[in-house]
C-alpha cells in the first residue's frame, strides 16, 4: 500500500487505507489489511520531513525480519554488521525489538548509555565505523520489561530515525522484532519515502517457522519492500568432531563419559577423522526447507547457516565469528552469503568509487 492506493486484494467498499475509518468500518471485516490499515496513521505524518533529512546521508538501508522469534535474526544483523565494518564499510545498526532488545548484548555493548550533543542522540560505538542504537542503552537496568503499546513503541522508533546523528554512512542495519506488527508498519512507512534497499528475511528449516516467515514474504510484497534474500539459520547442527562430548547409555538410563576413551581410541586408529567436521538435522526439513519456500513464493535464496555451538558463544560475548579461528563452520557459511549479498546489490562499488 503506498500513497493511499487501494490495495489489489482489498474489499469491495475499501474506504482506502488513509481514511479515517480504515480497517474499522463495516466494509473492512474480513480483509486481509484490516488490521494494518487500523493501526497505520493517517494523513501526512509530520515527522517524515526531518526523519528524511536525517536518512539524506544513508546511502543504503537494509532491514533484517522474520517471522518467527528465536531463529537467530539478530545474530545475524550482529555478524552483518561487524562483517560489513571489517570491509571498511561506515555501517549503522539499529535495534527497533523495543521489548527484547539483543543488539547491545551481541555487539559488546551492554552497561552503555547514550549521549546527546547539539547534532542529536550519539550512536554507541563498537568502532570508529560502527555504531548502535537500541533501547536497550536506555533502560535503568538490563532486566527491566518494556510494557509499551503499539503508539509508544512507533513514538520512540520515529525519535531514533529523527534524533540519531549517525553522520555518513554506507549501511543502516535494522534489526526488527519477529512478526508484522506495529514496529513493521511504522519503520517501512518512516523509512520508505528515503528508499528502502530491501529486506533480509532468517527463518530455521522446519515448517512451523516457515508457516511464518511466508506471511513475512507477503506483507514485503504488500508494502513494497523488496526482499533481498532469505537465510536459512541453524539449518543443521556442525562441529569439529573434536568439539563433541561423547557418552555411553547404560540399560537404566545412566550416562558415562567416554570422550577421552573414543579421542584416544581415533587417535590410535583413524588419525585422519580427528579433522573431520560431524553434522546432524536438529530441525524437521523434509518439507523443503527455505529453499523450495523461496522457489514457491519468488524471492531469492541466500544460503544456509549451520547451528554453530562457536557462533552462539561470539554472539554471547559480543564479537565478530570473523576473527574468531573456532567459528570454523559459521563464519565461512556467512561470509558467502554477506559477499553475495554484496555483489549482487552492487555494494562493493561503493569502496571502489571511494563513496
Amino acid at each position: 500500500m503506498e500513497n493511499g492506493d487501494i490495495p489489489e486484494n482489498a474489499n469491495e467498499h475499501c474506504p482506502g487505507p488513509q481514511s479515517e475509518s480504515a480497517g474499522k468500518s463495516d466494509a473492512c471485516e474480513g480483509c486481509p489489511n484490516q488490521q494494518i490499515c487500523a493501526t497505520a496513521p493517517k494523513g501526512p505524518d509530520p515527522d517524515l520531513v526531518p526523519i528524511a533529512e536525517r536518512m539524506a546521508t544513508v546511502k543504503h538501508k537494509i532491514l533484517v525480519l522474520s517471522g518467527k522469534g528465536g531463529v537467530g535474526k539478530s545474530t545475524f544483523s550482529a555478524q552483518l554488521a561487524f562483517a560489513l565494518a571489517a570491509r571498511d564499510f561506515q555501517v549503522g545498526l539499529l535495534d527497533v525489538d523495543i521489548c527484547g532488545p539483543s543488539i547491545p548484548k551481541m555487539l559488546g555493548l551492554e552497561g552503555q548509555e547514550i549521549h546527546q550533543s547539539n547534532l542529536g542522540w550519539s550512536p554507541v560505538y563498537v568502532e570508529s565505523n560502527l555504531g548502535v542504537m537500541s533501547i536497550g542503552f536506555m533502560l535503568p537496568n538490563p532486566d527491566e520489561a518494556v510494557i509499551w503499546r503499539g503508539p509508544r513503541k512507533n513514538g520512540l522508533i520515529k525519535q531514533f530515525l529523527k534524533d540519531v546523528y549517525w553522520g555518513e554512512l554506507d549501511f543502516l542495519i535494522v534489526d526488527a522484532p519477529p512478526g508484522t506488527s506495529d514496529e513493521h508498519i511504522s519503520i517501512v512507512q518512516c523509512l520508505d519515502p528515503t528508499g528502502v534497499d530491501g529486506a533480509i528475511i532468517v527463518t530455521t528449516p522446519q515448517q512451523v517457522s516457515l508457516i511464518d516467515v511466508r506471511k513475512e514474504v507477503n506483507f514485503c510484497k504488500k508494502v513494497g519492500v523488496k526482499v533481498l534474500g532469505v537465510v536459512e539459520n541453524m539449518s543443521s547442527l556442525c562441529q569439529p568432531i573434536t568439539d563433541f562430548k561423547f557418552l555411553r547409555m547404560s540399560d537404566n538410563g545412566e550416562q558415562k563419559d567416554v570422550t577421552q576413551w573414543v579421542w584416544e581410541y581415533m587417535k590410535e586408529k583413524a588419525p585422519e577423522m580427528l579433522n573431520l567436521i560431524a553434522c546432524t538435522e536438529v530441525f524437521d526439513s523434509r518439507g523443503g526447507g527455505a529453499v523450495k519456500m523461496c522457489n514457491e513464493m519468488g524471492v531469492p535464496f541466500l544460503g544456509k547457516v549451520p547451528l554453530d555451538p562457536q557462533l552462539c558463544k561470539v554472539a554471547e560475548e559480543g564479537t565478530s565469528c570473523f576473527t574468531n579461528k573456532d567459528c570454523v563452520v559459521s563464519a565461512p557459511a556467512l561470509k558467502k552469503i554477506i559477499e553475495e549479498l554484496i555483489e549482487n546489490n552492487g555494494w562493493s562499488l561503493l569502496l571502489s568509487n571511494g563513496a
